[in-house]
C-alpha cells in the first residue's frame, strides 16, 4: 500500500457555503498550465499553475451547473441554471489580476480574491430555463433539457467567431422515455436533485473530439465495442455517440447523424434512442478506459472498456469479449463500490477513481486475471482502494506520469483546489485465496437471503393497499369538504342542531345539550371522521378579569351513511360550584384526522427506505393533523334556561324537575309547619329588599312585522311575544296552549324570575298622537338572574331589528326634543354611576350603605329607560 499513498499540493481556496460545496455541480478543467474552476457558485475561475496565481474571475448571473472548454478557438461555455449556455471567449474576456504575493492567498473572508469580471448578457449563446447539461461535439451544441413529462436531447450550430453569437438554428431534436415521471407540475419542471450526465463517444479516427480539454465529458471507443453497442449504422457513419445518464439510472444513447427533427424525420423519432442499461440508481458518471495491457514495440490503442457509475455505488462495465461459440459480444459486469459517490474519473492502465464523503478510491479493472478473470474478460471482483483523501467533490486525471503513476487534480467539498500525485506502480491489493473463500459465503449468504423475497413483496403490496385506502378516504373527505363549503347559504346536506332540557342527576339537576348531526346528503362519514362539540362560558360577572373556559368534545363518527343521524348529549351545568354562567356557546364541526387516515400509509416502512430520497421531509402532514369544518353554533342563554313548575299538571310534570333542589335538612324543616321558615341570603332578600325590574319598550308594529303569521287574529300581541321570546324553551306548548302573556318561572340557581307582557301607550314621543307599544318586564329577586333574562332579551330584539331594518318603512314624526332630553337624563344617571362606583371606593363600612342603596336606585332607573324600539 505504500505505493498509494499521494503527494498532495494545495494550490488555492475559494469560497463555499456555509457546510460545504456539495456534489454534482463544481466542475475542474485543465489546460496547459491553466485551470477552471468552477465551484457551483456563479464564479468562474481561472488558475495559472505556473505562476501559481489567479488570472482571472468571472462572474455570471446564476449558478453554474457546467462547463466545457473548446480549446482551438479557446471559448469557454458555461452552463447557468434556470438560464441558458454562455459562450466567452477567453482571448477577448480575460483579465489578469493583480496580485503581490502568490504563495498564500486564500480567500479566508469569503469574498473573490481578485474583482470579478461580470458576463455580459449578450454572451448568452443559448436562452432556455429548462437546460441541464450539454457537451459540444465538432462545432455543434448537444443540451439535455428537462421538459414537463420527458427529457430531450436537442442538438443545434454552434456560431463561428465573428458571427453573430446566437445558434444558427436547431439541428434536431429528440425525446427520451423516462421509467418514473419528472419532478414538478405540468409546464413547471424543477430542478433535478442529481443532474444528469452527458458523454460523446467517438469511433477511432473521428476529428469530433479535438481540442477537448481534460476534465470534458468526451472519449474515443474501439471499433469493435462500438459497432456492438451502437449498430452498423453509427460504425458506417463514423457518427459520434451521445451517452445520457439520468436520474432515474437509465443510460441511453443517441446517434448525432441520424438525429433529425421530428417534422422532418420519415419514422418515429423515438426510435433513434436506445437504451443500452438501467442502473436502478442515479447515474453521477460515464467514461472509458483501456483495460488490456499492450506489447512495448506496440501503439497507444483506445479505450476498449465502457464504465458508468451510479449514485450509491453501482459500477457498470461494458467490454467486447469473445463467447464459446467464437461470437463477439458485449459483455456486461456490474459491481457495488462504497457510496454515495460524490464524484469519478477514469484514469490509465484501467483506473476508476472514485470520491466518498469519506474517502478517495481507486479500483483496478486491468489487473482482473488474479481475481479469476478470463482471457480478455473483466475481473469477477473489484477492491477499491483508499487514497486518505475525503469529500472531493469534483475530479480530474490531469496527465500520466511515467512509471505507471497519475496526478489528478481535485477540489474539496471546503473549497480547496489540490494536486494529488500517485506511484501506481507497485502491486494493487487484490484478493487472496481466503478473499475468495470469503467471497464464497458472502454468495451462500445472498443465496439465503432469496428466501426473503416474498415477505418483501407482501409487505410492499400491503403497504399498497393501504396508501390506495388512504387514497380513497381522502378522496371521499375532499368530496364531504367541498359538499359543505359549496352550501353556506340555506339548508346544509349535512347539519347539526342543537337543544337544551333539564335532567335529573344526582345530586342535582343538570342542563343539558343534545346535538343531533343529520346526513342528508348522498356521501358517507367513515373512519376519521369526528364530531367536535365546544361549550364556551361567559365571563363571570363577579371577575370580569378572567375569560371564559372552554371544554371541547370528540365524539368519533364510526360510519354514518346518507340519511343517518346521530345525537349525543353533553352536560352543560351548574358545575360543583352550583353556578351556570349565561349565555353559554355550543358550537359543532365536523373533524377529519389526517393522521388516523393517512398517517400509517406515509410512515416509513423497511420497503420504501431510501437514503438517497432525502429532500422528501419524513413528515409531510401539517401541524393542524386534520380538517376542520363548521357546522352550527348555538347560544343558550336565561329564556332557554328558565322552569315554569306551576305550568305542569300534577300527571305530567316529570319528578325532581318541580323547582331548585334542596336537600333532606330543607325538607325536614318544611315539614315542621310554618314555624320554619327559610333563613338563607337568598331568602332573606327575597322577604327585605324588594325585587329588582327591567323594562323594554318596542314599537307594536314593529313586533308584527316581525312575529308575522305567528301572530294570529285569535292571539294577542302580548301573547304572541312571549311565545317568540320561549321559543326555544321546553314549556312553549304549555305557554302557547294557555295564551298566557305573563308566566312566572325559576333560574337555574334556584330563584323565582316573573316575565310580563303588556300593551301600552306612549304618548309624550310621537308628534301625531300616543303611539302603541309593548313593555316588556323582567321581574326577579336576584340581579344575577335578572341581569342573564334582560341580556336575553336584549339580544333576541337586536337580532328582530338587524332583519326588519330593511324591510321597515320609514319611523315616524318624533319630538326630537324629547329624545334629547330622554338622552341627557340617561347621560347624568351614567355619570352619577361612575361617581358613586368612586366614592364606595374610598368609604368605610359604616357610610357605604347609603351609597349602594343610592347605586342600586340608579341601576334601577337605567334598567328602565324611556326609549322605544322603533
Amino acid at each position: 500500500m505504500a505505493g498509494l499513498e499521494p503527494r498532495v499540493e494545495y494550490l488555492e481556496s475559494f469560497r463555499c457555503p456555509l457546510g460545504g460545496l456539495a456534489a454534482g455541480k463544481p466542475r475542474v478543467l485543465c489546460h496547459g498550465a491553466e485551470i477552471f474552476v468552477s465551484t457551483g457558485s456563479e464564479f468562474v475561475y481561472v488558475y495559472d499553475q505556473e505562476g501559481r496565481l489567479l488570472t482571472a474571475v468571472y462572474r455570471f448571473p446564476g449558478q453554474v451547473w457546467h462547463l466545457e472548454l473548446w480549446a482551438p478557438r479557446r471559448l469557454l461555455y458555461v452552463l447557468c441554471a434556470q438560464k441558458g449556455i454562455y459562450c466567452l471567449s477567453l482571448d477577448q474576456a480575460s483579465r489578469s489580476v493583480n496580485q503581490g504575493d502568490g504563495d498564500d492567498r486564500g480567500s479566508e473572508d469569503g469574498e473573490p480574491p481578485c474583482a470579478a469580471v461580470p458576463v455580459h448578457p449578450d454572451a448568452c449563446l443559448l436562452p432556455d430555463d429548462t437546460l441541464c447539461t450539454f457537451t459540444v461535439v465538432d462545432d455543434m451544441l448537444v443540451t439535455l433539457a428537462q421538459g414537463p413529462a420527458r427529457w430531450k436531447v436537442q442538438l443545434s450550430d454552434c456560431p463561428c467567431p465573428g458571427e453573430d453569437a446566437r445558434p444558427r438554428g436547431q439541428i434536431g431534436e429528440v425525446e427520451l422515455s423516462t421509467s418514473s415521471p419528472l419532478a414538478g407540475a405540468p409546464g413547471e419542471p424543477t430542478a433535478p436533485h442529481i443532474l444528469p450526465v452527458l458523454c460523446c463517444v467517438c469511433p477511432p479516427g473521428s476529428r469530433a473530439l479535438q481540442g477537448r480539454t481534460r476534465g470534458s465529458r468526451g472519449c474515443l471507443l474501439e471499433q469493435a465495442l462500438f459497432g456492438l453497442l451502437f449498430g452498423v449504422d453509427a460504425s458506417l457513419l463514423e457518427s459520434p455517440v451521445i451517452l445520457c445518464g439520468l436520474p432515474d439510472g437509465q443510460l441511453c444513447c443517441v446517434v448525432l447523424k441520424t438525429l433529425v427533427t421530428s417534422r422532418l424525420s420519415p419514422g418515429d423519432p423515438k426510435a433513434l434512442v436506445k437504451i443500452l442499461h438501467h442502473l436502478e440508481e442515479p447515474v453521477v458518471f460515464i467514461g472509458a478506459l483501456k483495460t488490456e495491457s499492450l506489447a512495448e514495440d506496440a501503439e497507444d490503442t483506445h479505450p476498449d472498456c465502457l464504465v458508468a457509475l451510479g449514485h450509491d455505488g453501482r459500477i457498470l462495465a461494458i467490454k467486447a469479449s469473445w463467447d464459446e461459440a467464437g461470437t463477439l459480444v458485449p459483455e456486461l459486469r456490474e459491481y457495488q463500490l462504497p457510496g454515495p459517490v460524490l464524484c469519478a474519473a477514469c484514469g490509465g492502465s484501467g483506473r476508476v477513481y472514485h470520491s466518498t464523503p469519506s474517502e478517495l478510491c481507486v479500483v483496478d479493472l486491468a489487473r482482473g486475471r488474479a481475481s479469476g478473470r478470463g482471457p480478455g474478460g473483466l475481473p469477477s471482483l473489484l477492491c477499491p482502494a483508499g487514497l486518505g483523501i475525503c469529500s472531493v467533490v469534483t475530479l480530474s486525471v490531469s496527465c500520466e506520469v511515467p512509471e505507471g503513476g497519475a496526478r489528478l487534480l481535485a477540489l474539496s467539498a471546503r473549497g480547496r483546489l489540490m494536486t494529488c500525485s500517485l506511484d501506481l506502480s507497485s502491486e494493487m491489493p487484490c484478493p487472496t485465496r481466503a478473499a475468495v473463500a470469503d467471497t464464497g459465503q458472502k454468495i451462500k449468504e445472498l443465496l439465503s437471503g432469496i428466501g426473503t423475497v416474498s415477505e418483501r413483496v407482501s409487505s410492499l403490496k400491503k403497504a399498497v393497499d393501504q396508501r390506495n385506502k388512504a387514497l380513497t378516504c381522502l378522496n371521499e373527505a375532499m368530496n364531504v369538504s367541498c359538499v359543505l363549503l359549496a352550501s353556506r347559504e340555506g339548508p346544509r346536506p349535512i347539519s347539526c342542531t342543537t337543544t337544551t332540557a333539564w335532567s335529573r342527576l344526582q345530586p342535582q339537576d343538570v342542563l343539558t345539550a343534545t346535538c343531533r348531526l343529520e346526513n342528508n346528503s348522498g356521501l358517507s362519514l367513515d373512519r376519521g371522521w369526528a364530531l367536535c362539540v365546544q361549550v364556551l362560558t361567559s365571563t363571570p360577572a363577579s371577575d370580569t378579569d378572567v375569560a371564559g373556559s372552554a371544554t371541547t368534545y370528540t365524539i368519533p363518527v364510526d360510519r354514518l351513511g346518507p340519511g343517518d343521524r346521530r345525537e349525543v348529549t353533553l352536560p352543560l351545568g351548574p358545575g360543583e360550584d352550583g353556578a351556570l354562567d349565561l349565555p353559554l356557546t355550543v358550537s359543532c364541526a365536523l373533524h377529519y384526522s389526517l393522521r388516523e387516515v393517512v398517517g400509517g400509509a406515509l410512515a416509513p416502512s423497511e420497503s420504501f427506505k431510501d437514503p438517497f430520497l432525502d429532500e422528501c421531509p419524513p413528515d409531510v402532514l401539517p401541524e393542524q393533523d386534520g380538517i376542520c369544518l363548521p357546522l352550527s353554533k348555538h347560544t343558550v342563554d336565561m329564556l332557554q334556561c328558565l322552569r315554569f313548575p306551576g305550568l305542569a299538571t300534577p300527571h305530567t310534570q316529570p319528578s325532581g324537575l318541580l323547582g331548585p333542589v334542596s336537600d333532606s335538612v330543607d325538607t325536614f324543616l318544611g315539614s315542621l309547619g310554618p314555624r320554619s321558615e327559610p333563613a338563607g341570603p337568598a331568602s332573606l332578600r327575597a322577604k327585605f329588599l324588594p325585587p329588582s325590574v327591567a323594562t323594554i319598550k318596542v314599537s307594536a308594529e314593529l313586533l308584527r312585522a316581525a312575529l308575522g303569521d305567528s301572530h294570529t287574529a285569535g292571539t294577542s300581541l302580548g301573547c304572541a311575544t312571549l311565545q317568540w321570546l320561549l321559543a326555544e324553551n321546553t314549556a312553549l306548548d304549555v305557554v302557547r296552549s294557555r295564551r298566557l302573556s305573563s308566566v312566572q318561572g325559576v333560574a337555574p340557581d334556584g330563584t323565582d324570575l316573573h316575565l310580563t307582557i303588556r300593551e301600552v301607550a306612549v304618548t309624550h314621543l310621537c308628534t301625531a298622537g300616543p303611539m302603541q307599544t309593548v313593555e316588556i318586564q323582567v321581574e326577579s329577586s336576584s340581579l344575577a338572574s335578572l341581569c342573564s333574562a334582560h341580556h336575553a332579551v336584549i339580544g333576541r330584539l337586536q337580532r328582530m331589528v338587524v332583519e326588519q331594518a330593511a324591510q321597515s318603512s320609514s319611523p315616524p314624526d318624533l319630538r326630537v326634543q324629547y329624545l334629547r332630553q330622554i338622552h341627557i337624563n340617561h347621560e347624568t344617571l351614567l355619570r352619577e354611576v361612575q361617581a358613586l362606583r368612586d366614592r364606595l371606593c374610598t368609604e368605610d363600612e359604616a357610610s357605604s350603605c347609603g351609597t349602594a342603596e343610592r347605586l342600586l336606585q340608579v341601576y334601577a332607573q337605567l334598567r328602565s329607560p324611556s326609549l322605544l324600539l322603533l
